[in-house]
This record gives C-alpha cells, structure tokens and sequence, in this order.
C-alpha cells in the first residue's frame, strides 16, 4: 500500500548502448537527512558518483534498482524495456510511493501517480539521485562484463558504439549480452559475421 506523501524519483542508464542491459533506479529522498551535490550523473565524474552513491544509498528513506536484460530489449524495443526496468525498480522499494516523478517523457504503468518530467535529472534532487544510482550501477556492470567477455573494451566504453567496440564487434563477434535488435549488431549478424559468443 502506498504511503500518503512519499515521492520517489526514477531515472535509467543504458539506453543508447549495443550491449548489456538497462538498468533504472528509484529514490525516495528522507526530508531531514538531506545530500548535497545531487544532479544530473553525467554532470559528475566518476569519483563524484561514486561518493553520492553511497550517501544516498546511506541517507534515502528507500531505493531500488530494476532492470532489463539485451533479451528483454531485443523483445519490447529500448523504450518498452526501459519503462520495464522503471517499473521493476518503483516495485522494489522497501515502502511504495504515492507517486513517482520519472525523468523523460513516459512513464511506466504502476500502481501510483506517476509524472514525466524532461530533464528532471537536472530540476528534481530525488530523480538526480536516480540517476545517479542507476548510472554507478550499470558502470559497476559493465566492468564485471569486461571480466567475461575479454576484448570488447565494456570496461572503456560501456557498451556504447565506440570506434574501439565496433572494431571488436567485427574481429569477434556479438556476445550474448550483445543487443541484436540495434542497428550495427543487426547489420554485422545479417552479414553473417562471426557467431554470437555465448561462452565466457
């Protein structure tokens, strides 16, 4: 049951990239334990994120992570399988919002109100709090996607279409963590490339 008041933020990371998932986290900020700093992830580097991550991790009231596999992806298209990864992570929360502001211009169907803001990663602290959970998570991910799948460069890029992850595209092949409904992977299989990798 949702409790009366509570507002939870919503962003993702992911979307743009040809391989691995996309991952979406839900904030409810605790109004007497504020964090200095929040905004948008990608105004932060790397070292910053991390530090705020683990405030809010620390300071929140509730937080939780959803996500979509390349599988999910592939299935729903990016945009069906990130409001997927939204609504998985609103339902994780260890108390339920009574409503849920989610950066973007969709929102996911859940059991409470729900409101689009665009560039609410930028305007609404518990949304930047998302997007700052979301954005460590997937980059944590993409370093254990490194480990298993050697010379893909997932620990540079992230997945993203980079020179370096095209070049390793083409010389190995698409993994299984690999997005086969995204143009240049789509491309290099219908040329029949090399075999997806599925081992590790």
């Amino acid at each position: 049951m949702a409790e009366a008041g509570l507002i939870c933020g919503v962003d993702e990371a992911g979307r743009g990239p040809l391989a691995g998932p996309v991952l979406a986290a839900a904030v409810v900020l605790a109004p007497d334990r504020p964090i200095a700093g929040l905004r948008d992830s990608k105004q932060l580097s790397a070292a910053q994120r991390e530090r705020l991550a683990e405030a809010i991790r620390a300071r929140a009231l509730a937080w939780a992570l959803g996500r979509a596999e390349a599988a999910e992806i592939d299935r729903l298209n990016i945009l069906g399988a990130t409001l997927l990864a939204m609504r998985r992570a609103i339902q994780g929360l260890a108390v339920q919002p009574a409503r849920a502001l989610v950066d973007g211009n969709r929102c996911p169907e859940v059991p409470c109100d729900c409101e689009a803001i665009v560039r609410g990663d930028a305007s609404v602290p518990a949304i930047s709090a998302a997007s700052i959970l979301a954005k460590v998570a997937r980059d944590a991910e993409m370093l254990a996607l490194d480990a298993a799948w050697p010379g893909y460069g997932f620990a540079v890029h992230k997945g993203y279409p980079t020179r370096l992850h095209m070049e390793a595209l083409v010389r190995l092949g698409p993994t299984a963590v690999h997005r086969r409904s995204f143009g240049p992977v789509r491309r290099l299989l219908d040329a029949e490339g090399p075999p997806a990798r599925s081992g590790r």
